[in-house]
């Protein structure tokens, strides 16, 4: 086995490719003097491929690409796909403003598919700080075609993009079940690889009351005969309801109300999230809408459709009984009643987790910072709290969709992506190399709305601040804005964004409400990577 390692430091060196760490290579690629490099485990981009339904679209609308909302202009626009597909005219008369997810999935594959700066087939193992040369040490693996390593290397870093994504959630009651070869028990995310068998199986029961669980129940419906539907739908919500998606609502999902969250004391935020499930949780109208038109349909004769509606009901325990069919033992939470259900087979549902990063991050675990509930603690510039011997230089860890504790409920939203990318470039360079708005929505959202911080001068580390408060532009070797002309040999300098208030140099920033003592001190309200809690579930795309 080979080995290899890079010995230039890379101004960025991304951590999985989703459509967040996608949207910051798009975003960065016109930034000439910025190095960068993204390395992702899977042989080619891929997003939901088992939720990619025929007719499912996105929840939000196709500006919510991988750049527009940064930066209209950009080559990498959803736009600019159709027009190098020659789909633009049909695209033009078909008036959609909602696009389906396999064009979605379709879009995002062109745009990888011509950045140079990503790397597949890498899976990246771990991530040390070196402080004899004050950069990052990333260990990847190169996979083979059959997913075995080929070879190993090394690249090194002033900087870490860390979008890993979430996880398939499986309900601790049924996990042994998706794990036993005998029954048919999975996840929604792998629904279309298994469709054929649900088809084939006898009675299904479909668990969740999301968006997936509607869409999955809906496409079963739909291809099992009239009268012979065998097909069963549990929810734990107490209605299957629909997702608050009024204009007003969706100002949750801006810039202004995640600095708004962000500004929010700990306490304040973690009592405010699980009270904003049906921004983010509930169904698409026209999904309820269509599944209730499809029962209806099959009424015509007279006789009402083999399928059950079900909320408010918990699975206590499931087992496996004879042939391979499943028993789940039921509990309905407002009756108080229990029974017990048997079927063919089950479709999970239920949801995603954020993937930990206390494994890749465990050489870092020293200089790590957290909340007091063990969260990582992240500023308001998307970086993770550090000790000062890895910031001072102007290195900094971001995060993409590991932030829901301390940037609510948006941080999985496909619409804050381009926003978010470009904070963080703005950030890491030091420079406003993507002008973003000072407002984004109608609603005030605090009686002290807080503003938009500038860019800082770059190598500021985070928790400084110019004399004003605010950033002052760039310095001698900085980024230049897309579309300018960098000066000949310029290398840019990483330098991290300010946060509104000034701090002593070469401090960490966390988000309020969290206190980041001197290393050794006494007082901490914080906790090590091992009390780090479970992670909440991923929202909306």
């Amino acid at each position: 086995m080979t080995s290899t390692s890079e010995t230039a430091p890379h101004d960025l060196v991304g951590i999985g490719i989703g459509p967040f760490n996608l949207s910051l290579a798009a975003l960065a690629q016109p930034l000439t003097t910025l190095s960068t490099a993204f390395y992702d485990q899977n042989p080619a981009f891929a997003w939901h491929p088992g939720l990619l339904i025929e007719g499912t679209t996105l929840q939000v609308p196709f500006l919510a690409d991988l750049v527009t909302l940064a930066d209209p202009a950009s080559r990498w626009s959803f736009l600019s796909h159709l027009r190098h597909r020659e789909r633009l005219f049909p695209f033009y008369f078909a008036e959609r403003f909602h696009i389906d997810r396999a064009e979605y999935a379709a879009y995002c594959r062109w745009v990888s598919e011509h950045l140079p700066a990503l790397h597949f087939g890498h899976r990246v193992e771990s991530v040390r700080w070196d402080s004899a040369h004050a950069h990052f040490e990333v260990d990847y693996s190169r996979l083979g075609a059959d997913g075995e390593t080929e070879s190993l290397g090394r690249t090194h870093a002033r900087n870490l993009a860390l979008g890993i994504g979430t996880a398939p959630h499986l309900p601790g009651a049924l996990r042994p079940l998706a794990d036993s070869p005998g029954t048919l028990v999975l996840h929604s995310a792998d629904y279309l690889r298994h469709r054929d068998r649900l088809l084939a199986a006898g009675h299904v029961t479909v668990i969740g009351s999301g968006q997936s669980g509607a869409e999955v129940f809906l496409d079963l419906l739909r291809r099992r005969p009239t009268g012979c539907e065998q097909l069963h739908w549990l929810a734990r919500t107490e209605a299957f309801a629909p997702m608050e998606y009024s204009k007003l609502g969706l100002e949750h999902f801006t810039p202004d109300y995640t600095r708004y969250f962000h500004q929010l004391p700990e306490t304040a935020r973690d009592s405010l999230l699980p009270r904003q499930w049906q921004l983010h949780k509930g169904i698409d109208s026209g999904t309820l809408g269509a599944i209730h038109d499809e029962l209806y349909r099959r009424t015509l004769d007279g006789h009402w459709p083999d399928a059950t509606l079900t909320p408010g009901v918990t699975v206590r325990t499931a087992g496996r009984v004879g042939d391979g069919r499943i028993e789940l033992h039921l509990e309905h939470g407002r009756q108080g009643t229990r029974t017990r259900h048997t079927t063919d087979a089950v479709v999970l549902a239920t949801g995603y987790r954020e993937r930990p990063l206390d494994q890749l991050l465990g050489a870092l675990e020293p200089h790590l910072r957290r909340d007091s509930s063990g969260r990582l603690a992240v500023d308001a510039h998307y970086r993770l709290a550090l000790d000062p011997a890895l910031t001072r230089g102007g290195s900094n860890i971001y995060v993409q969709n590991a932030e829901r504790h301390t940037h609510g409920v948006g941080a999985p939203d496909l619409g804050l992506a381009a926003w978010r990318s470009a904070t963080i470039l703005n950030a890491l360079t030091g420079t406003t190399a993507y002008p973003l708005p000072q407002r984004t929505a109608f609603t005030r959202f605090g009686l002290h709305q807080p503003t938009a911080s500038a860019p800082g001068t770059p190598g500021t580390p985070p928790g400084t601040a110019s004399a004003s408060g605010t950033g002052t532009g760039s310095a001698p070797g900085s980024v230049p804005a897309p579309g300018s002309v960098p000066a000949p040999g310029s290398v840019p300098a990483p330098g991290p964004a300010p946060a509104a208030e000034s701090a002593p140099a070469g401090s960490p920033t966390a988000p309020p409400g969290v206190t980041i003592p001197p290393p050794g001190s006494a007082g901490s309200a914080l906790r090590t990577p091992r009390d780090a809690a479970d992670p909440p579930p991923a929202a909306r795309d």
